[in-house]
């Protein structure tokens, strides 16, 4: 059996093509992981959390990372729990978490920064999938959508999915955008542009898309997990620190969290999603933002978590 000419040009055009393909998967491999990525947590008392965090962020699928936690004055177990893992550690005192971030941002290796917070868990491939838009020029900054309740059969945390009109499991509605103000992961270069975030309470987060004027982009398959607070103490400290953000009218704010519409709206939901826990989650949880919005009317009040 003889082969033609034609046939041997198949052949060979065939293996080159294929050669191609692998050689360029491999290389575009070698590129991604070759960008260094700094991950950064600010924390704040964060000793249940901070273990599981880490662990979960040396487990990545993409290795060139560096893990920097930027402790904010912790007056728990949190710092000596870091200090037994492979991360870079920083302090500072209790100046809040917008200036924790830009901390480590100022001391990160990476071109790419990603910003998590304490009690967060991460799927295998979240940083891999989060970069990725960035690491193709599609985009200067990314968030991800795919953000998973991590403690949804506790019923603190029930209820603070249906304070926000959310599902039990999920951060984000279905029909959530594909954009927002809040990046997680940015160009160490567009950071450094703006001078990072605003100290400004609980919407600091929110303040480098403001500067940049721009927002972030979905990342597809970035999965992770967030803890609800999932304790009454809980609930009250994080909503003393909602109740410190910035708002259109504080009067307002004040008439919406006040006992009678708390209570009403409370009852109200509780029989509708037939959760009793609901009415006294809404009291404890409107009554820590009616009292941080009163501070906010006194000489010296400070917006530091």
């Amino acid at each position: 059996m003889t082969t033609t000419i034609s046939e041997t040009n198949l052949l060979a055009n065939t293996f080159i093509i294929t050669f191609e393909i692998v050689f360029s998967s491999l290389y575009a491999g070698i590129m991604i992981d070759s960008f260094m990525i700094s991950v950064i947590i600010p924390t704040y008392n964060e000793e249940r959390d901070i273990s599981k965090c880490l662990e979960s962020l040396l487990a990545q699928s993409y290795k060139n990372i560096e893990i920097i936690v930027v402790d904010d004055g912790s007056m728990d177990t949190t710092l000596s729990q870091i200090k037994k893992f492979p991360v870079k550690v920083l302090t500072q005192p209790h100046f809040g978490p917008a200036l924790a971030r830009n901390l480590g941002a100022s001391k990160a290796r990476g071109k790419i920064l990603v910003f998590v917070d304490a009690d967060m868990t991460f799927a295998k491939d979240f940083v891999t999938n989060l970069v990725k838009p960035i690491l193709e020029r599609k985009t200067i900054g990314t968030f991800s959508k795919e953000e998973y309740v991590a403690n949804m059969d506790n019923p603190w945390s029930r209820c603070w999915n249906i304070n926000k009109n959310l599902s039990k499991d999920k951060m984000h509605p279905d029909n959530y955008p594909e954009t927002q103000d809040v990046f997680r992961a940015i160009l160490k270069s567009e950071f450094d542009k703006v001078g990072g975030f605003d100290s400004v309470g609980y919407n600091d987060d929110w303040t480098l898309a403001h500067k940049l004027k721009t927002q972030a982009v979905n990342a597809p398959e970035a999965i992770f997990f967030h803890q609800n607070p999932d304790t009454l103490t809980e609930v009250w400290q994080q909503a003393s620190w909602i109740g410190k953000r910035k708002y259109k009218s504080r009067f307002v704010a004040l008439i919406r969290t006040s006992l009678p519409i708390s209570i009403l709206v409370g009852l109200i939901k509780s029989i509708y999603y037939k959760n009793f826990y609901f009415i006294i989650f809404k009291t404890i949880f409107d009554l820590a933002v009616f009292i941080s919005i009163l501070k906010s009317f006194l000489p010296g009040y400070s917006v530091v978590k």
